[in-house]
């Protein structure tokens, strides 16, 4: 009974294939839900002491009602989330602000938050939410530093195609709460931070720029990162950096002695729940890589060239397989279209795939918004680019225009989800068949 379920499912997934790989993402964002994820890593309350909630990212609310619907006693606090991505607390309240340029909502929910944690004792404990998301969200700029210069160095960030990890440097660096900052105003209060992470190799002090971890990075890497991206500062900026005034907390700080920190949700969670589902289908999965990196449309010819010799030669899988990834690609932006890094991946996997029968595609982002369009990401048919040239497009006009969203978007292969509330990155699956 078991093989007959197991080849029904099987049948299924590959009449319809399209369906399949949107149950695979489905799957994945329930494995790295906060409902999910959250309730095994809450502490035990203060004997004595009161509990602040604080927090930052896009899975920030959703994370502080977990903790209101299982803890047990008083609790307070503020979580910053991005526009569109609250939930509804009763106890902590909830800030919206802009992502992934910051704005001034989100400053003044930074200036609050600090203010909340000032005076604390040690009876009292901290429990400090973190997502991906709240670099931007969690904007306090340096002393001496405008919100209109993070702004304007933000959006230089975000076109260069730099890594996460190199623009979380930098963030650190110019910021008053990042970069451990906002443990050390906690003190001596005990902090415990739960993270979701959206940082290839999960680096929990690179997460939202790591706000209550000491940091090993300096002020001289911060500049040579913004030198290697050409990225002009204005030169108090500048100034400050070189002669180390905005330095950051480091390791072996006895300020974080008492401190607490865990990654409850990672990439490899939901990639690991969508091959379980593929497994149950009677499809093999084989998973790439949790923590993929490069430029988007560079990852897609990779992901082509493996799919291309599966689908001629067997290898180095047989099908019918599933094919997944994760990871954080980088898009350095030259033309002036519309789409985040999943739909210039899937783009770029179209083009090369060059409509090769019996291979299907989804590139999404976790937290349900692709840069900043209002879609997850999209789906590729083999018959993608044959139906965009019947309808006048020029695929690869349109990837150098960096237009993904414009090419899936005329073709209704768009995926829109809504805001996740959660956030472990881009999610990519390949069907073979």
């Amino acid at each position: 009974m078991v093989f007959q379920l197991m080849g029904l499912q099987s049948m299924l997934s590959l009449n319809n294939p399209r369906q399949f790989l949107i149950d695979l993402y489905s799957t994945a964002i329930t494995a790295v839900s906060a409902e999910k994820c959250l309730p095994p890593y809450l502490p035990m309350p203060p004997e004595k002491g009161r509990t602040f909630v604080i927090g930052a990212g896009k899975g920030a609310a959703a994370m502080a009602k977990t903790v209101e619907d299982h803890w047990k006693g008083e609790i307070s606090g503020l979580v910053v989330t991005r526009y569109g991505h609250g939930a509804d607390t009763k106890y902590i309240e909830v800030v919206e602000a802009a992502h992934p340029v910051p704005d001034e909502a989100g400053r003044q929910a930074a200036v609050r938050i600090m203010e909340m944690v000032r005076g604390l004792t040690e009876k009292d404990l901290v429990l400090c939410l973190i997502s991906g998301g709240g670099s931007a969200l969690l904007s306090l700029p340096a002393e001496g530093m405008t919100l209109g210069q993070k702004q304007d160095i933000s959006r230089a960030l975000l076109r260069s195609g730099a890594t996460i990890s190199e623009i979380n440097c930098i963030r650190k660096h110019l910021s008053q709460i990042k970069g451990g900052r906002l443990a050390l105003a906690c003190a001596p209060a005990r902090v415990v931070t739960l993270m979701i992470s959206d940082i290839p190799g999960d680096d929990p002090g690179i997460i939202a720029s790591g706000p209550t971890l000491p940091d090993p990075t300096t002020c001289a890497d911060a500049l040579s990162i913004l030198r290697k991206y050409q990225i002009e500062v204005p030169e108090n900026i500048r100034e400050h950096l070189e002669n180390g005034a905005w330095e950051t907390p480091k390791p072996g700080d006895s300020r974080f002695a008492r401190n607490e920190s865990y990654i409850i949700a990672k990439a490899q969670d939901a990639l690991e729940a969508a091959a379980k589902m593929a497994n149950m289908a009677n499809i093999t999965p084989y998973i790439l890589s949790n923590s993929i990196e490069g430029e988007a449309r560079d990852i897609a010819l990779m992901h082509a060239a493996i799919a291309k010799q599966v689908a001629a030669h067997g290898q180095p899988f047989s099908k019918p397989c599933l094919i997944i990834s994760g990871g954080e690609t980088t898009v350095t932006v030259r033309g002036n279209g519309r789409g985040g890094r999943n739909t210039e991946f899937l783009l770029g996997f179209a083009i090369a795939m060059e409509e090769l029968p019996g291979v299907y595609a989804i590139a999404c982002d976790t937290d349900g918004i692709d840069g900043s369009e209002d879609n997850a990401g999209a789906l590729y048919m083999p018959d993608s680019l044959s139906r965009a040239v019947k309808k006048g497009m020029n695929a690869k006009a349109l990837l150098e225009n960096n237009d993904g969203y414009g090419f899936f978007s005329v073709l209704d292969d768009l995926f829109v989800t809504g805001p996740s509330r959660t956030n472990v990155n881009d999610f990519r699956a390949i069907l073979i068949i």
